[in-house]
């Protein structure tokens, strides 16, 4: 069932065309990935579905009636933080819920647990400015869930955590999902959108370049990216004959193959030079993707 459905929707600022016709809509109880680069159109597009501008054309429709009549209903964590930062945590969080129309024990009750798995139970009276940026980010997701809403939308939920805690919110996320909670998840960190989203909707320059399941996707690119692990130093495979492309990390590479490439040349290649650990012919990552359909644009634009 669609809980949300974006319909052509257009915003202009000045002689920006922000917004160019897009369209998706959101499956219930599935994380959608609102992709793309920095200035895409992704923010502005959920300024749209919360009701913060109104579309110049097109329509937004949440559960059969217009977003702006279901604010209370929508978690929405801006790409922007804002928190009051002379309030204490517990404060804060009471605050955010008596917004959204809970108050009560209950809702200290679901503070307590709430802060618990968060890891801030020992928090719970600092002063915000007294966090550390990844914990503020933390409180504000909080304050996001606190009123148990329909549907959650995150804009770069994972900006400024570290590693840890971006695990910690990787398997939130997909804890609310299994819930039956929906997601729609706006980043532009690919590699973190692929271990979470079920579908994807790709966004350039304000327009809708690939929308679907993420199997659909990547399955439409066909088998043509090898993934390999060894030992070794691996910097030449992005120079050998037959590859179009190479991202190389530490002792794994991602390789996009020139069309017609026989992957087997590739592995003789290694022979004598790498202990090979793995090497899979498979679907193109998602990072791989947005590469292919948006990178090399991006790359000529900034030569």
């Amino acid at each position: 069932m669609e809980i949300l459905a974006v319909r052509d929707v257009v915003k202009v600022f000045g002689d920006v065309r922000a917004v160019d016709g897009v369209s998706f809509t959101v499956r219930s109880g599935t994380i959608t990935g609102l992709l793309g680069r920095n200035g895409a159109g992704k923010t502005t597009t959920i300024r749209m579905i919360t009701g913060i501008f109104y579309p110049d054309s097109g329509a937004i429709d949440w559960g059969g009636a217009r977003s702006g009549d279901f604010r209370d209903r929508i978690g929405y964590l801006p790409e922007e933080r804002g928190l009051y930062k002379q309030m204490n945590v517990v404060e804060l969080l009471l605050f955010l819920a008596e917004i959204k129309g809970r108050k009560g024990p209950d809702v200290r009750k679901s503070i307590d647990r709430w802060l618990e798995r968060f890891e801030l139970g020992e928090k719970r009276a600092a002063k915000v400015e007294e966090l550390s940026k990844g914990n503020q980010q933390k409180v504000q997701l909080i304050g996001t869930l606190l009123h148990d809403p329909e549907l959650i939308i995150l804009d770069e939920p994972q900006s400024g955590l570290d590693p840890v805690n971006m695990v910690l919110v990787r398997n939130l996320l997909r804890d609310l999902k299994n819930e039956g909670r929906t997601i729609l998840l706006s980043t532009h960190m690919m590699g973190e959108a692929e271990k979470m989203a079920d579908d994807i909707v790709l966004i350039h320059r304000g327009k809708v370049v690939l929308d679907g399941t993420l199997e659909q996707v990547r399955g439409s690119f066909g088998k043509n990216t090898l993934h390999i692990d060894f030992e070794g130093d691996g910097e030449f495979l992005a120079e050998l004959p037959d590859v179009k492309r190479a991202a190389i990390v530490g002792n794994s590479a991602e390789i996009a193959l020139t069309e017609g490439a026989d992957p087997q040349r590739i592995l003789e290649a290694t022979i004598g030079r790498l202990r090979i650990r793995r090497f899979e012919l498979a679907a193109p990552s998602l990072e791989e993707i947005f590469i292919e359909k948006v990178g090399q644009e991006s790359l000529q634009e900034v030569a």
